[in-house]
């Protein structure tokens, strides 16, 4: 396939000049339009503007440039059709082979949220995506640049003499690639603006390749990190590794749970995430006796783990560090001091995310077989007063502080779910049974007596009142729970027959 024309128009000028000086030099025809048409030629570059090729000029303030049979028809024409090329030639239409086209920055526009919508609906690309498309459609005979990092390839690739079918192939997938993302922005865009609250009929999702992992979560399976168009808030998926070996699919799941709970507290805490559930969680006044208290709850369970701080690693945390073996430390930053004593580990990550903010709001996605199931986010957040105390005996004060604490850790584990915590400390996990009293006996074993007088938090109503008896057992002296059963009554007796305050929130925490 030789060229001999090509288009141009770009809204991202980079590297466009010294590209069309390159195709002038191999002798190929631009055609250009707009603002890409006036900066080539301040550079003495020969670009016919589209409006001198087509015989029809700009019209609607720019909205009508390139949507011209002269223009489509050049791109769509299939080279090998003879009643195609005798059209061209009826027409007057010289066919292009190359198409070198990036589109309106609808993104950037919409991160500006003081963007008006009328700003917004004028960077709607419509004759770019058309070119794009058209000659993606043709990509046997017309080669589509959307990147302008292809440039130089493309170059070396002409000075060769011909496009590859496989390159062609490559290019035409690539463009594909970014009108679909282009359409799906501006979908997600209108679909919030004109529908806000609602699910869409249509959920078109979009996601950018950051890059390939080791393996999936299993080494059989391979496995790939993506990013979605507009991150609102910190998140693991924007965060910078300064040390250690690469991250793979476990860890960056564990990273987020991790990352997700240590958020939940304005106090210096720590989270130890392991297999998605966390094995300990403590608040105190400094982070290093955050870690350390929540590293001691279940050092067994640590072993291997990802660490959530939410305050910058320190020195002294980093000591405490030493001689464990710990696959991922997440903060906001770490320390100048603390970085170089974890460095001597050769292979923990250490990931910096400047900062820590409350979860994005949004949808939370889940793929299932056939389809996709999406939900709200947001969880109410708990305070004091929505607390209804439904037994004799009050909760108090610490009693209160200690039921919210436990709450919020209860929130990012796996149901059935029941935390038993004491002193703003998640000392007994039971995670993931099927069985709310199996659950209650785990957490019960991992407590090890160190609840005994403090709370417990269960992530669904009490069906029975055989969790309570259990909790009694272990000495918990606070219950907060969502309420609702149909034995509710049969729970709260339990609880007064214990000397239990139970309080309910009507808020369910199912983890799924």
């Amino acid at each position: 396939m030789k060229i001999k024309t090509a288009i141009i128009s770009v809204s991202d000028k980079t590297g466009v000049v010294e590209f069309a000086r390159g195709l002038q030099a191999l002798g190929i025809k631009i055609i250009s339009t707009g603002k890409t048409a006036s900066l080539l030629k301040e550079n003495r570059i020969n670009a016919i503007p589209a409006s001198e090729y087509t015989g029809s000029p700009e019209i609607l303030d720019g909205r009508v440039k390139t949507l011209h049979p002269k223009i489509e028809g050049g791109i769509l024409a299939d080279r090998k059709n003879k009643k195609h090329i005798e059209e061209l030639k009826k027409n007057k239409i010289e066919p292009i082979g190359l198409v070198v086209v990036n589109l309106y920055p609808f993104d950037k526009i919409i991160s500006n949220k003081d963007a008006g919508l009328k700003e917004v609906v004028e960077n709607i690309d419509i004759g770019g995506p058309t070119m794009i498309r058209a000659a993606a459609k043709n990509y046997e005979n017309v080669a589509v640049v959307v990147e302008p990092a292809d440039y130089g390839m493309i170059l070396e690739e002409l000075k060769k003499g011909e496009f590859t079918e496989e390159l062609l192939k490559k290019l035409a997938l690539k463009a594909f690639q970014l009108t679909g993302r282009y359409d799906a922005i501006i979908s997600g865009y209108f679909s919030a603006k004109f529908e806000p609250g609602n699910f869409p009929s249509t959920m078109n999702l979009t996601f950018r390749k950051i890059k390939d992992l080791r393996h999936g979560e299993n080494p059989h399976q391979r496995a790939a990190l993506y990013v979605e168009p507009f991150i609102d808030a910190c998140s693991i998926v924007n965060s910078r590794q300064l040390h250690g070996k690469e991250l793979s699919y476990n860890n960056l799941i564990d990273m987020n749970d991790s990352f997700d709970l240590i958020r939940e507290f304005n106090e210096p805490s720590a989270a130890i995430i392991k297999h998605t559930n966390p094995c300990g969680v403590a608040s105190r006044k400094t982070i290093e006796d955050a870690f350390r208290d929540a590293y001691n709850v279940d050092p067994m369970a640590a072993y291997g783990c990802v660490i959530a701080l939410n305050r910058p690693c320190n020195k002294k945390t980093a000591e405490l560090m030493k001689g464990k073996f710990i696959e991922v430390v997440i903060c906001p930053n770490f320390e100048k001091d603390a970085l170089e004593i974890l460095k001597e580990k050769k292979n923990i990550r250490l990931m910096e995310t400047d900062g820590i903010s409350k979860l994005c709001t949004g949808y939370f996605y889940k793929k299932i077989s056939g389809g996709l199931l999406v939900q709200t986010s947001e969880f109410p957040e708990l305070k004091e007063n929505m607390m209804k105390v439904v037994t004799k005996r009050k909760p108090t004060k610490k009693e209160i502080e200690d039921l919210i604490f436990a709450f919020k850790v209860n929130k990012h584990v796996k149901s059935n779910a029941i935390i038993i915590a004491k002193g703003k400390t998640a000392y007994g996990i039971g995670a993931g049974q099927m069985s709310r009293v199996d659950s209650s006996i785990i957490a019960v074993r991992k407590s090890n007596g160190r609840g005994k007088g403090g709370v417990l938090s269960s992530d669904a109503f009490f069906p029975f009142r055989d969790g309570i008896d259990e909790a009694a057992k272990a000495g918990i002296k606070a219950i907060i729970q969502p309420g609702g059963s149909i034995r509710d009554n049969e729970v709260i007796q339990a609880a007064d027959e214990h000397g239990i305050a139970m309080v309910f929130t009507g808020i369910r925490l199912f983890k799924h």
